[in-house]
């Protein structure tokens, strides 16, 4: 039998009552047969799915120089002067070429930004983006 301790209140005794039913050593220890109601609970943490990647591209025109292309390359998406020549060199030659690969929203700000810069030079450059 368990034996609490007797506190002395006003003159009353008045037992000590613990908060939660307390295991034996056998029941404490890993794959004990204990209380249910003791047990240990396990939360499941929901699964997260990664966000959907869209790449970014650029489109080639007959108007807008291909200096301008390479500064947008440096400006916009952080290429070194001899990765933007190359990226460039490709949309020249192939029509098309990727920029970068971003999320969703990085992608659309992206081609925001490069629309605006173009148009604010008065150049026809496009940029678009897609699902990777």
């Amino acid at each position: 039998m368990l034996k609490l301790p007797v506190i002395q209140i006003s003159g009353s005794c008045v037992r000590d009552v613990p908060s939660a039913p307390r295991m034996s050593e056998d029941e404490d220890r890993v794959g004990g047969q204990g209380d249910p109601a003791a047990s240990v609970i396990t939360k499941v943490r929901p699964k997260t799915k990664r966000p959907s990647l869209y790449r970014v591209l650029i489109l080639n025109d007959d108007y807008t120089p291909m200096e301008f292309v390479v500064h947008v390359l440096e400006k916009f998406f952080q290429k070194d002067l001899e990765a933007a020549t190359q990226i460039m060199l490709h949309v020249h030659h192939h029509g098309i070429g990727e920029c970068g690969v971003f999320t969703y929203e990085v992608a659309e700000t992206k081609v925001t930004q490069v629309m605006d810069f173009a148009r604010k030079h008065q150049h026809p450059l496009q940029c678009v983006m897609e699902k990777k």
